[in-house]
């Protein structure tokens, strides 16, 4: 039996995106009876057990971990609980050889001391980096320094990190040179909303629209967005599904865009219902996609599947999700752009979604990815590993001749 202990989630059931419904979506999916899966879950985002205690989830054990409130470190402190007990639990049961998977670079600053822990119980440390952290700007700078120093560390100590895109890869290659690294992807579902009706688009007050969804945050690029589509002679609206409400950088856009004052711009809030959302989607004339930080985007690959036309900045983390399937831009030509996309005809639109959808068939299905853990996970050996590596090494470069 392969024990595998995930640490960095806030825990099961998913009540979150990222990183929750990934491990919801890897127990959910689990075919392989050889493979045991140990979550941990913060104590106020589970009401099955106390903390200290364990319950059951889908086949996977899930152990309850009380995190002091002590600001940011917070985060810090809940994966070294959760490591500590995930150690205790171990000696308890002779696990032998188990599987640490951290996700997120957070406790990288002081990953050394249990890295080594770890290796003395025959353990692995896997480590999934999060896209590029430390590069957002809601962190202040001490903070963004930190996080850069934890990633080297992680990099460092980990047995093997395991990035959700190739560009993520590059990144760590170019930054930190020769790192044992796999690629496996995010993923997504591929159903269709069951709303036939036009209720929720009376809801939200929308009817014929361009879409946005994703946090509100700069690095998604809002102010380039905004700024283009006012420019730009398009009586469709635009719609924005984010945060907003309270948030500070919506009074500093709304200031310097003065968008509040072009119609066309509709900012609907956060649409918590993963069915309405689905349907705002499909309705939509087109998604614009201004994530400039990250690897493979949940929000994208979404898009992917139920929007026609995806308009998507063209960094690097974009292109190797969606390939050739989406109309990419960058931050100077984005309202040239945006008049490409007002003339495309139907069978282009169609060709462009057919495209999406075999992308997310061969890539980015949950059956996928979750194969592809389990054959991970029970690959233990360090040779195995390596051929692995060698494996996807060979794979890529027949793809690029």
């Amino acid at each position: 039996m392969q024990h595998v202990f995930i640490i960095g989630s806030r825990g099961l059931p998913a009540q979150y995106g990222g990183f929750e419904t990934f491990v919801d979506e890897l127990v959910k999916h689990q075919k392989n009876e050889n493979i045991k899966y140990h979550v941990a879950c913060q104590s106020e985002n589970s009401d099955r057990a106390l903390p200290g205690e364990h319950f059951e989830y889908l086949g996977a054990d899930c152990f309850v971990i009380r995190v002091p409130k002590i600001g940011p470190a917070r985060v810090i402190a809940y994966d070294i609980l959760a490591i500590n007990a995930s150690l205790k639990y171990c000696k308890k049961e002779q696990i032998e050889a188990p599987i640490f998977y951290i996700l997120g670079n957070t406790a990288g600053g002081l990953i050394g001391h249990y890295a080594n822990k770890i290796h003395r119980l025959g353990g692995k440390l896997f480590v999934n980096p999060d896209g590029l952290e430390w590069k957002r700007t809601k962190w202040a700078a001490p903070v963004r320094s930190y996080l850069k120093f934890a990633e080297k560390k992680m990099v460092r100590y980990a047995d093997l990190i395991i990035s959700d895109n190739t560009g993520i890869k590059e990144y760590l290659t170019s930054e930190y040179g020769q790192v044992k690294s796999e690629v496996i992807a995010y993923g997504t579902e591929k159903f269709k909303s069951d709303l036939t009706e036009s209720e929720t688009l009376v809801k939200y007050q929308v009817k014929d629209y361009y879409l946005i969804v994703g946090r509100f945050v700069p690095e998604n690029n809002y102010e380039t967005l905004i700024r283009a589509f006012m420019k730009s002679s398009i009586t469709r609206d635009l719609v924005i599904v984010t945060n907003h409400e309270g948030n500070a950088y919506f009074e500093a856009l709304r200031e310097k865009t003065q968008f509040d004052k072009d119609s066309r711009i509709k900012f609907v809030g956060t649409v918590y219902n993963q069915n309405e959302l689905r349907y705002i989607r499909e309705q939509a004339f087109a998604y614009l996609h201004g994530h400039e930080v990250g690897g493979t985007n949940p929000g994208l690959l979404e898009a992917m599947w139920s929007t026609a036309v995806n308009v998507v900045l063209g960094v690097n983390f974009n292109r190797t999700t969606a390939g050739d399937s989406v109309i990419y831009f960058d931050k100077k030509n984005l309202l040239t752009t945006l008049s490409t996309v007002e003339n495309l005809t139907q069978d282009e639109r169609q060709r462009l979604q057919e495209k999406a959808h075999e992308i997310i068939e061969e890539k980015y299905t949950w059956e996928h990815i979750c194969s592809q853990y389990e054959g991970l996970f029970r690959a233990s050996s360090t040779e195995e590993l390596e051929l692995l590596t060698k494996m996807e090494n060979l794979a890529r470069g027949k793809d690029e001749s």
